[in-house]
């Protein structure tokens, strides 16, 4: 009896393993599940075509994104990354959209954030599980519960912060937001390391070093570099900027060929964690 019973315990505990193994997601998978949700119909042909200069699907897996996960995608926009992530923890885990704080004087923050909610309300299927919280100036609330998130993301938002002087304040967020051990996956337009660092990032390039040690001092710590969105044809000298790029084109049909060769700006893409124990 006592053999038996051994045995039974070790094929429940064995049971239990696959059960926990069958829940969460590997690399692969996750892999697999974002070939999916890249070739969704909720992407026009517009959002695609970005996608060669953005790498996502390399981008989200070197951050080590997973469907089981509870994301906060800071200040996204029209939704561009909200496509893909949100649609990918959609029936695992949960998904905060940290938007651009409201401002009923501004008719282009209003018109963008009403844009945004009726991209999600368009698709319940895909975004019924996304919360819209708010990150800016005048914004107390937290941009998800505290200590509630496995990782957050940011992408090309930095020089933004650093014009206005929120930057620290931004990072503290995310900080808070975070699980001890959590990450921070960062992507940002990358300044040529030459050149005398501009604390406000006026042309939208930001120094990498510059972005590094700002972000430690928010108390992360930086655990690995990816050039996946590295792009050596960006010489970063044009009058109006990274904005003189793709897809913005800043400078309107001047020299619109040389700049679409050129493609979307060299950028830096990193990896933080929320060390443990604090």
């Amino acid at each position: 009896m006592t053999h038996v019973l051994k045995s039974m315990t070790v094929l429940l505990a064995a049971s239990a393993a696959l059960a926990g193994c069958a829940t969460t997601s590997t690399r692969s998978t996750t892999a697999a599940d974002l070939d999916r949700i890249l070739a969704g119909d909720q992407r026009s042909d517009a959002d695609r075509a970005r996608d060669p200069y953005r790498h996502p699907k390399e981008t989200l897996l070197f951050f080590g994104i997973r469907p089981e996960q509870t994301v906060v995608e800071i200040w996204p926009g029209g939704g561009w990354y909200t496509e893909i992530i949100a649609p990918l923890v959609a029936a695992k885990g949960k998904f905060y959209a940290a938007q651009v704080v409201p401002n009923p004087g501004s008719k282009g923050t209003t018109a963008a954030l009403a844009a945004y909610a009726d991209k999600l309300a368009a698709r319940p299927d895909l975004y019924g599980n996304v919360t819209v919280t708010a990150l800016g100036p005048g914004s107390t609330a937290d941009i998800a519960p505290p200590g509630s998130a496995d990782l957050v993301v940011t992408f090309r938002n930095i020089h933004n912060w650093l014009g206005r002087d929120f930057a620290p304040q931004a990072f503290a967020a995310m900080y808070k937001a975070l699980k001890p051990g959590g990450v921070l996956g960062v992507v940002e337009h990358r300044a040529d390391p030459a050149s005398p660092v501009d604390p406000k990032a006026k042309s939208g390039y930001v120094n990498e070093a510059y972005a590094i040690r700002m972000i430690e001092a928010a108390g992360f710590r930086l655990v690995a570099k990816s050039e996946v969105n590295a792009n050596p044809k960006d010489t970063k000298d044009y009058e109006k900027g990274v904005w003189t790029l793709p897809p913005t084109y800043a400078m309107g049909d001047t020299d619109r060929a040389k700049f679409a060769a050129i493609g979307e700006s060299d950028r830096f893409t990193l990896k933080f964690i929320k060390p443990t124990g604090r």
